[in-house]
């Protein structure tokens, strides 16, 4: 393994699945999905949604960090401290000015939500004094590298549903610049908002099976219909593998390669023959010095959409040709936007560690124009030694991450 390899030392997750890194694995394994009616969300033309019901941030982090943060910071801040945990990362072993935080996020809803009524009625000076730092999207990277006393680079990356992924990317290329010796980096949002629902619906990418919750995220299914808003954040630590060894950490995998691109097609339709996603996998396997061949699977986006399904297959189909087995997290845990890439990434190092691969959820007759070996019904035992990850958001934003086993 070269010096500049970046090796994988700890995870921390937030999800629908569950409050930690070993629930959520578990609810995915099993292929059950989390999907429920969500009273937040009554009245409205799509009424559930996958919220992660099992966190409890006051009883983790206690009342005085939550009373000023919006949700997607205390699940950001969450998945960071077991990440930390995880990887034994001690203030006397590593450098805070070498020690920098990324976190894909797109801001929170909660509190401007709550500033906007008060100007409505006409009370600005009822409006919260934490409105600003509370819910701005960099304040997630704030408050970790607050919270674990990093003092070198820290920012929010946002780029849509791929803004997780393109945390994890950045974080290594400031690993191998030698700018940093540990990144913790990962991706967090809630998104299960009246706002969010009402708005996603009009752009008709939710599902509407209100009748039947636990079956609306059907990714590659001939009869899905969009996505299930959910909430949840993952959050990796990464470091040179010379760092990790002279402090003796364990390494879970190696992040091999990674790139991002942009479609430059439409705001929110990806490039129909998945042109622009097949271009930033290749530029993930030139960065990790692997050939197609080398992947052993894929974690996809798979989003349960109509048109981002296709372009996903068609871009597989463009780079590997006959595309290793597949699987769609959020079949399971829904599409947390800013955190999916980063809990995608995450459990593709639990898929690596494992020797599984996770069901997809719902998939009961694989589309007909959709040519991929989707893992479905149950985990598939696999001997992998590579994975994929993929994300792709609105304005064209695309990122891709390849793993190896340790």
């Amino acid at each position: 393994m070269s010096a500049d390899a970046v090796a994988v030392t700890g995870l921390g997750m937030v999800t629908a699945g569950g409050p930690d890194v070993s629930s959520t694995w578990e609810r995915i394994i099993q292929g059950s999905p989390t999907a429920s009616d969500d009273p937040q969300l009554q009245g409205l033309p799509v009424t559930f949604s996958c919220r992660a019901e099992t966190f409890r941030p006051e009883e983790i982090l206690g009342r005085n960090y939550t009373w000023r943060m919006d949700r997607f910071i205390q699940l950001a801040l969450t998945a960071a401290r077991e990440a930390a945990a995880h990887a034994a990362l001690k203030s006397d072993t590593v450098d805070p000015v070498r020690l920098g935080v990324i976190i894909g996020a797109s801001g929170g809803t909660a509190a401007n939500g709550a500033a906007w009524k008060k100007l409505f009625d006409n009370r600005p000076q009822g409006i919260s004094p934490t409105t600003i730092p509370g819910g701005s999207a960099n304040m997630a990277a704030g408050e970790v590298s607050l919270d674990l006393g990093a003092q070198g680079p820290g920012f929010c990356v946002s780029t849509a549903c791929a803004s997780g992924s393109s945390a994890i990317s950045l974080a290594r290329d400031l690993l191998r610049s030698n700018v940093c010796d540990v990144v913790v980096a990962g991706g967090s949002d809630s998104a299960c908002s009246p706002l969010a629902a009402a708005s996603f619906d009009k752009l008709r990418a939710l599902s509407r099976r209100n009748h039947a919750p636990q079956a609306a995220s059907r990714p590659f299914d001939a009869d899905r219909d969009g996505f299930v808003l959910a909430e949840g954040a993952a959050v990796l630590v990464l470091e040179r593998s010379e760092h990790a060894r002279a402090r003796r950490a364990p390494v879970h995998a190696y992040l091999a390669g990674g790139a991002m691109g942009c479609d430059a097609h439409h705001s929110t339709a990806p490039t129909p023959d998945g042109s622009g996603a097949a271009r930033t996998i290749t530029a993930a396997l030139d960065a990790a010095g692997m050939e197609p061949r080398d992947i052993d699977h894929v974690n996809t986006h798979g989003s349960a959409t109509e048109l981002n399904d296709l372009s996903e297959a068609r871009a597989l189909r463009t780079v590997f040709g006959t595309p290793p087995p597949v699987t769609a997290s959020k079949s399971v845990l829904g599409h947390s936007i800013a955190g999916a890439g980063a809990i995608e990434a995450a459990l593709t190092v639990l898929t690596l560690q494992h020797q599984q691969i996770p069901p997809t959820a719902n998939l009961d007759r694989v589309d007909d124009r959709i040519d991929l070996d989707v893992v479905t019904k149950a985990a598939r035992p696999r001997a992998m030694h590579a994975a994929l990850s993929t994300s792709f958001g609105f304005g064209g934003q695309n990122a891709a991450l390849i793993f190896t086993r340790a």
